[in-house]
């Protein structure tokens, strides 16, 4: 899953948001800042209905968020 988290960090980096900023959009509180981060650097395998909203927030489909030959 380490793609997935580099992928997240990718667009999140394109729309200037921070990590607490991107909690925040997800519904979670914004302490909840440090799973994101571990996510995003591979340390932690999200779960799917975390993955969903990515994938909803930012407007791609989970095969792009998940599958090495699919861009973001």
């Amino acid at each position: 899953m380490r793609r997935f988290g580099e992928k997240m960090r990718t667009l999140r980096e394109r729309r200037n948001m921070t990590i607490r900023e991107l909690a925040v959009a997800l519904g979670y509180p914004a302490e909840n800042n440090s799973y994101i981060s571990m996510v995003e650097m591979g340390k932690r395998v999200p779960k799917a209905e975390f993955m969903l909203k990515v994938a909803d927030l930012f407007g791609v489909t989970m095969d792009q968020l998940t599958r090495d030959d699919q861009e973001v």
